[in-house]
């Protein structure tokens, strides 16, 4: 199967807030060989490569930007690998919607991924952010990555050469700006009830503490080593602040939420100020979790 070349994709529509304007193309990926071409087409275009997934965790400017798209789509998985020491073996696609995988664990009865209950995204996500909730990291998990580079190619890569740290993932021994394309983790046996019983606390307390159904992109800073982003901000006076039709959530005040016909500007803006009135009032410096395209 060729790779397949979408002009003009419109960001908004790619991402879970649902703003932004439009890159110069979307390359999409099924098979591992068009990786090859995905390779031939980066060397003869000055396009910024992005590898995007559902756009969980994407701020898109408005406007045009000078990017390529990288999507991966259609990647067979889970599967059962082998059964180890530790656990369980799954090996899955990055392209897998990280609910998707929490399911299958569930009705398998495989434990250990409980706590990323509601968390939106891929796979490939979850390993480059190294999703994290409620005591769980992704990380924690990962047993290798299968990586790609045009000039590396395809290779799989060890827990033991990988660095996980909050919201980071890194391969140190390996240049930056690589493409996950498979990874396993391991999982411990359980039962599906139980797992089940787990996944519904989860996200019953999500539910009653954040804006898990409104247009939002998560988090917006990351939490400052031993305090919450969150609740600096509502001490900043920030909860339910609004710039047109985009607001800090009344719910949490760490999720930015289009209201329905929000700009990147607003959200922009908004953001600045959430940072501002925190240094100000608080001597804090928030840093962004949510990646500003």
């Amino acid at each position: 199967m060729a790779l397949q070349l979408i002009p003009d994709p419109s960001l908004a529509e790619r991402t879970t807030l649902r703003l932004g304007g439009h890159a110069e193309v979307e390359a999409v990926l099924r098979e591992a060989s068009d990786l090859d071409e995905l390779g031939t087409f980066l060397t003869r275009h000055t396009l910024r490569p992005f590898v995007i997934g559902r756009g969980s965790n994407l701020l898109a400017r408005d406007g045009r930007c000078d990017i390529a798209l990288i999507r991966a789509a259609g990647q067979p998985g889970p599967t059962r690998v082998e059964r180890s020491d530790e656990g369980l073996v799954v090996r899955c696609g990055a392209a897998l919607a990280l609910p998707g995988l929490l399911g299958w664990a569930q009705r398998a009865g495989l434990t250990g991924l409980e706590g990323l209950t509601g968390i939106p995204g891929t796979v490939g996500g979850a390993v480059a952010m190294n999703a994290g909730s409620y005591g769980v990291e992704f990380g924690q998990r990962v047993s290798r990555v299968r990586l790609w580079s045009p000039s590396g190619g395809l290779t799989w890569v060890g827990a033991d050469r990988c660095s996980f740290g909050y919201r980071r993932f890194a391969v140190p021994d390996l240049p930056a700006g690589r493409l996950i394309w498979e990874v396993e983790i391991v999982l411990e046996t359980s039962t599906p009830r139980a797992v089940r019983q787990a996944m519904r606390e989860v996200y019953g307390k999500k539910r009653t503490t954040q804006p898990v159904t409104a247009r939002s992109a998560g988090c917006v800073f990351k939490n400052p080593e031993g305090d919450s982003a969150g609740r600096l901000l509502d001490r900043a006076g920030m909860k339910g602040m609004r710039r047109g039709q985009m607001a800090f959530s009344d719910i949490h005040s760490n999720f930015l939420i289009n209201l329905g016909g929000g700009t990147s500007a607003q959200a922009l803006d908004l953001i600045e100020l959430g940072r501002e009135v925190v240094k100000t009032r608080l001597g804090v410096t928030l840093e962004t979790e949510v990646i500003i395209l």
